[in-house]
Parts: C-alpha cells; sequence; structure tokens
C-alpha cells in the first residue's frame, strides 16, 4: 500500500484504479452528520444560527482537504478511520468520491459566503443544509453514494469498485419486500399513529405545545439576559395560573 501526502486515494496491490476505504468514509460521514443535525435543529426550531455558522466552517475545511491535499488527512476521516481500525477495509474506487466530495464542498462555500460572512438566513440557507443532511445520511446508513451516481452523467468512463458492487455486471437482481415485511410495515405505522395520539392525549396539563414553543423561542432570542429570563419564566406561570382558573371557575358553575 503507497500514498502521498499529496494524493487522492490509496494505490492498493491488486486494484486497477486508487482506492478508499469505505468503512471510514461512511463513519466519517456519519460524523459530519450528527454536527450537521445539531446545528440544523438549532436554526429551524429555535432560530439560533450560530451553530450552523461553526459547523458550516468546519464542514468546509474538511471538505477542502479531502478534495485537494489528501482525504486520509481530513479531520472526519482520521477519527472515522481509526473508529472502524479493526474493520476489515472494504476498497471502493475514489474518482467518484471525490466528485461527490467536490459537490459537498461547493455546496459549503455557498452556506459558507451566505451565512458565514454576510450572515444571510432564509429559505435557500435551508435547503442546502437539508442537501448536505439527505445526502450524508445516504452515505452513513445505506452507503448510498448519490453525487457517485451524478458521477456516471459526466464522465464517459463510468465509476468502478463502488460499495456493495454495484458497479459491476451483472448487478444482482433485487430482491422484493414479500407479503410478511410488507405486512410488518403497515402494522408498525398503525402502531406508530396510535403511539403519537396516546402521547397527544396524556400531554401534562398545563403546559401546550404552543407554550412550550414559545418558551423556547423567547429564550434564545433573550439570550443569557436574567431579567428576561425571569420575565419569561413569570409570564409562562400567568398563563398556567390563568388557564388553571378558568378550568375551577367552569367546574363550580357545572357542579352549580
Amino acid at each position: 500500500m503507497r500514498t502521498k501526502f499529496f494524493q487522492f486515494g490509496e494505490d492498493v496491490e491488486g486494484y486497477p484504479l486508487r482506492v478508499l476505504n469505505e468503512r471510514a468514509v461512511r463513519a466519517a460521514a456519519g460524523l459530519l452528520l450528527m454536527g450537521a443535525i445539531v446545528s440544523f435543529m438549532n436554526a429551524m426550531l429555535l432560530g439560533n444560527f450560530q451553530p450552523t455558522r461553526f459547523f458550516v466552517m468546519v464542514f468546509l475545511l474538511d471538505m477542502t482537504v479531502r478534495v485537494f491535499i489528501n482525504p486520509l488527512y481530513a479531520p472526519s476521516m482520521i477519527v472515522g478511520g481509526w473508529m472502524v481500525r479493526h474493520q476489515t477495509p472494504d476498497w471502493v474506487g475514489a474518482p467518484q468520491k471525490r466528485f461527490a466530495w467536490g459537490i459537498g464542498l461547493i455546496l459549503g462555500m455557498v452556506m459558507f459566503w451566505t451565512m458565514g460572512i454576510n450572515q444571510v438566513v432564509g429559505p435557500i440557507n435551508m435547503l442546502v443544509c437539508g442537501g448536505c443532511l439527505v445526502l450524508m445520511f445516504w452515505e452513513s446508513a445505506f452507503g448510498i453514494c448519490l453525487g457517485c451516481k451524478v458521477y456516471n452523467l459526466f464522465n464517459k468512463e463510468k465509476a468502478q469498485l463502488c460499495p456493495g458492487g454495484v458497479c459491476e455486471v451483472p448487478a444482482a437482481p433485487p430482491k422484493g419486500l414479500g407479503l410478511g415485511k410488507m405486512a410488518v410495515l403497515v402494522a408498525f405505522v398503525g402502531y406508530a399513529v396510535v403511539a403519537g395520539q396516546w402521547v397527544k392525549a396524556t400531554r401534562p396539563v398545563g403546559l401546550s405545545s404552543f407554550d412550550e414553543m414559545t418558551t423556547l423561542g423567547d429564550m434564545s432570542v433573550n439570550g443569557a439576559n436574567p431579567a428576561n429570563a425571569e420575565r419569561c419564566q413569570v409570564n409562562s406561570q400567568r398563563s398556567v395560573e390563568d388557564r388553571a382558573s378558568l378550568r375551577s371557575g367552569l367546574s363550580r358553575k357545572v357542579s352549580g
């Protein structure tokens, strides 16, 4: 096995082109996905875009090292490779990975320019961030590189050594779900619906989901200001007391 500092992929004996360890690639995608989800949820639910701005800078650096220097020295690949160091490597072709990560680099540059520098927030940022989440989720969860599929549309030489052997011919015939598995999925969906209704019906009295979101939103906007935090708590408590008084008054009227 041979590799240089400025090199994309590893030269492994027995393989006609440079390759990467798919297990390390998936582990690295999972690590980035975890950070992306945390920052995305802060932005979408709390209106706090600071974690997203930080993650964009980290993501952009990681992708820059992968594409222009060497994937083996990207921080996420270092940690991911160490986590799967005891597993047998699954060598896949490097060229299509470089193309796919180039797409991620472009998305990261767009996010850095809009959010990191100009601090612009809006639907475009959420769509770009959501696209990155989809790409990383499919890579880490299913081992499916969506960017690698786009690679075949722009290159005469098709991708080789894909995960799971999907690039080789003939491909394995797809397997159907079957009635048994379909029945399990339908039963699971029904169970999820019933569980959601039960959770909604047994919600603690005095605090609605709207009140929870309003309180969290106020806290994210007001920050660490003690006066604002105390005001939010007083207003929330007053709202609970008002609803309790209303219920007790209605119950007295009914009993009377």
